[in-house]
């Protein structure tokens, strides 16, 4: 048994793409960074300072997950990166971004997964500490519920999603999360939406980026895409994608037990707001590894036609 380490990555890598909302072109720029500075994101098209990657800093939890304010430095569409970042392992990295909202790329995280891994982490001599929960938290309102419960080691996902139309209905998706699992069985699964929302959103001037090469677009009786779905229930996978990038807002890696019935990201950022406001739901603790996996032994977005519900 030893103390895990923090990481981050070896050399800085780009990407390019469009916003899903804003459908501008946009580049990001993942640097590494030392030790205990975490996940920060800095705009290099405006004059402000480094904002962190943490829950108190969402400043919108609708369609996405916003931190910090797009006019004044802030970046909209995280969750995709953050949710790499995490099912990664990475501790601490620099997001430089050129505009107010990070590229969609193809809807899921596996492009931010592939440039992570293209570059490598290097371990840090800092101590990695996580977030243990200590006893359960519920969020519930009447469209759904999310929780965290104690978990012994990790974290736990389990996502429920349940919609009237058929061509999704009621999927349900659990998984313990590391890189590898993260890798394989959730960074490719796509957000998406319905063809029938297109007029709303593009009139709030909302999803002018989303197409078919980024979104899974649900017609009235199919699913639009070519290639149809990646995973039989991709749905529920994105909904837990999605989950993993907002619970990485507490700045830490997660060992608790997280659960959720229809819900979304302003649902999952409410539970972290609820987790540290109380002290004796949660401790800080540095967690040990059994043995030598690589460097992420503890694994700690967006429908763009619809709203985040499922």
């Amino acid at each position: 048994m030893k103390t895990a380490r923090q990481t981050t990555l070896r050399d800085q890598v780009q990407l390019d793409g469009i916003g899903v909302h804003s459908n501008a072109a946009v580049s990001v720029t993942l640097h590494p960074a030392e030790a205990g500075t975490g996940i920060t994101f800095l705009r290099t098209d405006q004059d402000h300072p480094e904002l962190p990657a943490i829950f108190r800093t969402v400043s919108s939890a609708e369609l996405s997950t916003v931190v910090g304010n797009p006019e004044r430095g802030g970046v909209a569409t995280v969750e995709h990166l953050m949710a790499a970042l995490s099912g990664l392992g990475v501790d601490n990295c620099l997001v430089e971004v050129d505009g107010p909202e990070l590229p969609i790329l193809d809807g899921s995280a596996a492009p931010f997964v592939a440039a992570i891994d293209q570059v490598g982490l290097t371990t840090l001599s800092a101590t990695r500490r996580a977030i243990k929960v200590l006893k359960s938290v519920v969020v519930e309102t009447e469209r759904g519920v999310v929780e965290l419960h104690p978990h012994d080691r990790g974290l736990r996902m389990e996502v429920e999603i349940d919609f009237a139309n058929p061509l999704i209905g009621r999927q349900v998706y659990g998984t313990d999360i590391d890189p590898t699992v993260f890798r394989r069985d959730v960074a490719r699964a796509r957000t998406f939406g319905f063809m029938q929302d297109v007029s709303k959103l593009w009139a709030a001037k909302r999803a002018l980026g989303a197409s078919l090469d980024n979104t899974i677009v649900i017609g009235d009786d199919r699913i639009l895409n070519p290639e149809g779905l990646r995973f039989r229930d991709e749905f529920v996978r994105h909904k837990l994608l999605d989950a993993v990038g907002d619970l990485a807002m507490a700045g830490a890696p997660i060992i608790g037990r997280f659960r959720s019935y229809r819900g979304g990201h302003r649902l999952n950022l409410t539970l972290l707001q609820t987790l540290f406001a109380d002290p004796t739901a949660y401790s800080i603790v540095e967690p040990t590894v059994r043995r030598d996996r690589g460097h992420a032994d503890i694994g700690v977005s967006a429908p763009a036609f619809g709203p985040d519900a499922s």
